[in-house]
């Protein structure tokens, strides 16, 4: 079974000047795109972004809620095999062995392969409800956490 170790880094706040960008949303995806493809080559494959509260002192004796932009990423752990280990485990069937993953690509992809399901599939379209559990669908709805975040923003 695959093991992962996971990495949380803050979102980026503002946008970083780029030339040939001039909005300051084409300069935020700038600053995201930077972040991802910096993780990237350390390893990091992106999972999702959350929007979580966070507890904090304020003054003396009170404290406040912030929410936090947060961006998850995770890797593979590799494990040391010995040589002699593998030698003397018994042989494994073929037909038990894994399946190579399914090729997934965004819908109306012109590069995808053809045998790739295009995403998002039954089951992506949106998350129900928050049950505590990871999403692992590569697209999914509001979380609760989103949910009271935008209620909040609307009431201000």
């Amino acid at each position: 079974m695959m093991q992962f170790e996971y990495k949380v880094v803050p979102a980026p706040a503002k946008g970083t000047k780029a030339k040939g960008v001039k909005t300051p949303h084409g300069r935020f995806a700038v600053s995201i795109e930077q972040l991802l493809n910096e993780m990237a080559s350390e390893g990091w494959e992106f999972q999702r972004a959350e929007l979580l509260p966070s507890e904090e002192r304020s003054g003396l004796t009170g404290s406040t809620t912030n929410w936090r932009n947060v961006m998850i990423f995770r890797r593979a752990i590799v494990e040391y095999v010995d040589e002699e280990e593998v030698s003397a485990a018994p042989a494994v069937d073929p037909v038990q062995m894994p399946q190579e993953p399914v090729l997934t690509a965004t819908a109306g992809d012109p590069y995808a392969s053809p045998d790739a399901v295009p995403v998002p599939g039954p089951g992506a379209r949106e998350m129900l409800s928050d049950n505590g559990v990871e999403e692992l669908s590569p697209v999914s709805g509001m979380t609760s956490a989103l949910k009271t975040r935008a209620k909040q923003q609307s009431d201000e």
